[in-house]
């Protein structure tokens, strides 16, 4: 069993694997239809000369750099050049509009931009131009700025060659306490707050991660697939602090629209994923296996309730041959799909819906779920094999890490783990940090094996006006394993029942039109009787296994799907209820008149 070892701050984890790793690859991208490797000791030079460079160019210890770019290397190159010359990362997201540009340039202070492309920069550049702080711009691509007023533009290539410094030069002096970058939060209930993650912090995170990978599956040459967005902090951490701390490699996907087909060209052994992606998943696999025939169908069937048994702790001897047959025929295609040498898939960001993690428990996919939150680095908890896996619980703490449960039923953490505080942000700060206690907003339980179960956001909680407590996660979760249901919001705050707000699915509604011989025109398919009717009868379903309290008695159809763009969805997609109230009250609350 290997351990991770006690590293002063992240600049130092990363050399020290390079120095170890030395010409093996790390980091892949896909060019011209091929993957193109750059080795650790590649990584190590730009790294140096980079952070060479930002401070020839007039940064100082402190100073903060905005980060917005895709996944790709430069991405990992840029923050650690960013935290080995002394400052300190600002990742943004690249759906990010020139408003929340503008809020987290202004309110992080940011004196340097670091961005991608000219795509990015037209949304960035005005709100760097506008802000107070910022006064350096380095393009990775070429940005195409006719003019650059009072920002001094660079070359992000161009630094690096003219900065070239052997990695031996490089010595960070951060400690574990320093800050070693602010991540905003995705804001689902307003403007988003800067969480001050310190090198500990994320060390800590690492340390955990890597010992349940070393004891309940064995560190060996480990490959990640980056999708989820980097400045996310379940990726930044997950994807790529814990995969530089275990000395793996790193793939950059092409996307959401070829992840399946990058899958299994890089045969990953360790996914960090979000619950959404695996509920579409899990559609278009069992799509899939319907097209194949009915035979392949009843083999899905017998896989799933054959495994349903296994993760209850009642599979029979009898089941014992078709569980045989399945694991010579069924699952190996279904596991060739996802490379073939997955370890785990550890999904976090947002709750799992238990029946999503045993479809793929019983397809030979271990699956993982995890708890975490921005403020804690972001890796609170994760299942673990070797304590029982329980897909209604997020596992048990990682090492170091304390967890109780409050009084009113709330999820108390401390630890390294643990932020300094929010940025700029006293009052939150102390809202949520009490005596080194960080209050997560979230309320749970622990089981007997040392478990935590989630139970639902505490500011989330829907009270009906009879003072019944209702979880709209729960609800929501469960409408949208529907086929007919692609999103949901339920609504029912101090009213007498409750109300939704549905996105039906694309496809189920184009094969609905079809077979209704109907054009498919949703403005009059939101007036078609039989239509809604058959989308009624699938929130019937689901409130058959509710209590009288949750069932959805009444619905509206949305105009459209929840997106980021329309900001009805946060980058880590988890819905915006503020907004959508915002868009949909009035007519929710239309649903509760005549």
């Amino acid at each position: 069993m290997r351990t991770l070892e006690h590293f002063p701050n992240l600049v130092t984890m990363f050399f020290a694997r390079a120095r170890e790793q030395g010409d093996k690859p790390f980091l892949w991208h896909k060019a011209n239809g091929a993957w193109v490797p750059t080795s650790w000791s590649d990584t190590a030079r730009k790294v140096a000369s980079l952070a060479t460079a930002l401070k020839a160019i007039g940064l100082t210890p402190g100073d903060r750099v905005m980060l917005v770019a895709e996944n790709r290397p430069e991405w990992c190159i840029s923050d650690l050049a960013i935290m080995a010359a002394g400052c300190i990362t600002v990742p943004t997201y690249t759906t990010n509009t020139e408003r929340d540009h503008a809020h987290i340039i202004e309110n992080s202070g940011a004196k340097a931009v670091i961005v991608s492309s000219a795509k990015l920069a037209k949304t960035l550049l005005p709100a760097a131009i506008r802000a107070s702080e910022a006064k350096i711009v380095i393009g990775i691509e070429d940005i195409r700025i006719g003019q650059s007023g009072a920002l001094d533009v660079y070359s992000w290539s161009k630094l690096i060659a003219a900065h070239a410094t052997d990695p031996s030069a490089i010595v960070s002096t951060a400690t574990r306490e320093d800050t070693a970058c602010i991540i905003y939060t995705s804001g689902t209930g307003g403007a988003p707050r800067g969480v001050m993650q310190h090198h500990g912090a994320i060390l800590h995170n690492v340390d955990g991660c890597c010992t349940v990978i070393s004891e309940d599956f064995g560190w060996d040459d480990e490959v990640f697939l980056s999708f989820l967005p980097l400045s996310h902090a379940y990726e930044h951490t997950g994807g790529q602090h814990f995969p530089i701390g275990l000395g793996a490699q790193i793939y950059y996907s092409e996307g959401l629209d070829k992840l399946a087909s990058n899958i299994e060209e890089v045969r990953p052994t360790i996914m960090v994923v979000v619950p959404r992606l695996f509920e579409v998943l899990r559609t278009r696999i069992s799509k899939a296996v319907e097209k194949q025939g009915k035979f392949s169908s009843y083999l899905l069937d017998r896989s799933q309730a054959i495994g349903a048994k296994q993760y209850e702790g009642r599979m029979s001897l009898l089941d014992q041959p078709m569980n045989l047959f399945l694991k010579a025929t069924l699952k190996p295609k279904i596991q060739k799909r996802f490379g073939g040498r997955m370890k785990a898939m550890v999904s976090g960001g947002a709750p799992l819906t238990p029946e999503v993690g045993i479809f793929f428990q019983s397809l030979g996919l271990t699956f993982l779920q995890g708890y975490g939150q921005t403020e804690a680095a972001p890796v609170i908890s994760c299942n673990r094999p070797s304590v029982g896996l329980r897909m209604d619980t997020v596992g048990p703490p990682l090492k170091n890490t304390e967890v109780r449960i409050a009084d009113d039923g709330e999820i108390l953490v401390r630890g390294e783990l643990v932020m300094h505080g929010y940025w700029r942000n006293e009052a939150e700060t102390a809202r949520v940090l009490k005596d080194g206690w960080l209050h997560t907003g979230d309320i749970g339980l622990i089981d007997r094996k040392g478990r935590i179960k989630i139970t639902d956001r505490k500011k989330d909680i829907i009270v009906n006006d009879k003072g019944d407590n209702v979880a709209p996660q729960k609800v929501e979760g469960m409408l949208t394993l529907q086929p007919e249901i692609v999103q949901a919001m339920i609504f029912g705050d101090r009213k007498p029942y409750m109300v939704a707000v549905l996105v039906p699915d694309p496809e189920w509604t184009q094969e609905w039109c079809a077979r209704n011989g109907d054009a498919c025109d949703f403005a009059r398919l939101e007036q078609n009787s039989e239509y809604r009717t058959a989308i009624g009868a699938a929130v019937e379903r689901v409130n058959k296994d509710l209590s009288v309290i949750e069932r959805v008695r009444r619905f509206i159809l949305a105009d459209g799907p929840f997106t980021i763009e329309n900001e009805q969805l946060t980058p880590s997609l988890k819905i915006r209820r503020h907004v959508l109230k915002d868009v949909y009250g009035p007519r929710l609350d239309a649903l509760y008149k005549g």
